[in-house]
């Protein structure tokens, strides 16, 4: 059986913090000495991958190496050549090459037919017909094993795109399976914000802002940062604009100005790409140096931002019952999906559909902290510019009346900006604890979406809990996460950060016993 998050001898004996501000990152070169003993350790942990003639292989997507040497290698997993969904696994090794452990959510064996039933035809017609969208389109399909439940199956990953009630694009992945054709599992790829409501920009203040001067024409493009460029969609869906004009100031502070929220957007991404570079060390959201593009203006009347992987592009739209969407947090949060994208790849639905929206949520924030805009007061309410008091509450999650405040059994069948609550208010108790008069309630026995107890919890400040955060998405958890594996995973960083059984890592671990996931 192929063994996961064992840990070796070697890593046991280190108890004390170390240093781990990345000396390196990005995807891995095949030949990468790291990759060598990373698939070497490895297969150590299962002899069945040391044989030449193994039906598993495994694709490096990414590395980190610590500045002490440790080395994290996240591989994609293929079984007899078809790609394994949930099947992601990341390898850490110590600077002596010697195994720490692995993480991944799926610990058996693979052994099933590759040969399907199911016709590829049927496939798609099993997926047009429960694609719950309009325009429904096939970009893709592909025979690939769906390993994100208990029982491994062959399976059709039909992609569908199409387009949402609210004008939101879609691009779903129906995971149908290739014997009986059901359907197991469905998620989008277009991570929206929620129907958030809602330089001179509209938000922010006067915000300095870069752009390119040429020919006596200037472009809001910023070279510093990964060459970020805004653009108008005109208020339709496909085709946009570079915003161009004849001088270097953008908006006018109102919506009277086309140019207003263009300016909120730039302000955002440069803000985000700061946040990142100078607290994570991440340059730009791939971590490879490039910047994404953010278009305004989207549709008409569109209540939603979006993230879209594909373009490597943020849209927001300018409201019809809320503001435009262009406000800080919410550029923080949609630039937060890309960074997810590039590392634990969390999938988007169930209870790693609630982590992915609450990583955006929790960074989204912390971005709002790193700028400390006067006219923008950081806080954590995500969205609270719009024309509602806010959209989501980390404090108090389910202030909504929805959002889950504390972990039960079913909170993965929330809609992921439901279930989003659980780390949301994980990562208030952590931070900022329950004391100097804070209204956030702990979680008690039977709580489920809403929190009644009154325990405490010590915080231990932004600056530790954001790194630790961070750590943890993009060195422990994997696609499939889970709020248990969640709690491991960040219990496993904190102890990286700031040393086994520190204040830290007991405090994380009181945090999530406060919201019923100890």
């Amino acid at each position: 059986m192929f063994k996961m998050s064992l840990v070796s001898a070697a890593a046991v004996a280190v108890l004390t913090a170390v240093t781990v501000s990345p000396a390196a990152a990005g995807k891995p070169p095949a030949d990468h000495p790291a990759v060598a003993r990373a698939l070497k350790n490895l297969a150590a942990q299962d002899a069945r991958l040391a044989d030449s003639s193994s039906t598993d292989r495994f694709v490096a997507r990414d590395l980190i190496v610590d500045a002490d040497g440790t080395e994290h290698v996240r591989f994609d997993r293929l079984y007899r050549n078809l790609p394994v969904l949930g099947g992601d696994v990341v390898v850490h090794s110590l600077a002596s090459g010697a195994l720490k452990e692995v993480s991944s959510t799926m610990g058996q064996a693979l052994a099933l037919s590759v040969t399907p039933a199911l016709a590829s035809r049927d496939a798609t017609l099993q997926a047009l017909k429960a694609y719950p969208h309009a325009d429904a389109q096939v970009e893709t399909l592909q025979l690939a094993v769906h390993a994100m439940g208990d029982s491994p199956r062959l399976a059709w990953d039909v992609v569908v795109s199409g387009v949402q009630a609210d004008g939101t694009p879609s691009r779903a992945h129906l995971i149908v399976d290739a014997t009986s054709g059901g359907v197991l599992d469905q998620w989008d790829d277009i991570m929206t914000a929620d129907d958030v409501g809602s330089g001179k920009t509209l938000y922010s203040g006067t915000v300095p802002l870069h752009d390119v001067k040429k020919n006596g024409k200037f472009t809001l493009q910023d070279m510093t940062r990964g060459k970020h460029k805004v653009m108008d969609m005109k208020n339709g869906s496909s085709s946009e604009t570079l915003f161009a004009g004849p001088d270097n100031v953008w908006g006018n502070g109102t919506e009277a100005s086309n140019e207003t929220v263009a300016a909120d957007a730039a302000y955002g991404q440069n803000m985000t790409w700061d946040y990142f570079l100078k607290v994570h060390g991440r340059k730009g959201i791939a971590d490879d140096g490039n910047g994404a593009r953010s278009r305004v203006h989207y549709g008409r009347n569109y209540d939603n931002a979006f993230w879209d992987d594909r373009c490597f592009c943020m849209t927001f739209g300018d409201g019809n019952r809320m503001s435009p969407l262009v406000a800080l947090d919410v550029s923080g949060h949609e630039m937060t999906h890309g960074v997810t994208s590039r590392t634990a790849k969390l999938v988007y639905r169930g209870e790693s559909g609630g982590l992915n929206e609450g990583t955006s949520d929790i960074f989204g924030t912390m971005v709002e902290f790193y700028a400390n805009n006067a006219t923008d007061k950081p806080d954590y309410l995500l969205g609270e510019n719009f024309d509602k008091p806010y959209t989501r509450n980390m404090i108090s999650p389910n202030s909504d009346g929805y959002s889950a405040d504390c972990y039960y059994s079913g909170v993965g069948n929330l809609d992921v900006h439901g279930s989003s609550g659980v780390a949301n208010h994980f990562f208030y108790l952590l931070a900022e604890g329950t004391t100097n008069g804070s209204p956030s309630k702990t979680c008690v026995a039977g709580n489920t979406k809403k929190a009644t107890g009154s325990g405490t919890v010590n915080g231990i400040g932004r600056a530790k809990a954001e790194k630790i955060w961070y750590r943890a998405v993009t060195v422990y958890m994997t696609s499939n996460e889970t709020f248990a594996k969640a709690r491991t995973d960040t219990v496993k960083a904190s102890d990286d950060l700031y040393g086994a059984n520190s204040a830290e890592s007991k405090a994380v671990a009181s945090a999530w016993k406060a919201v019923n996931r100890p």
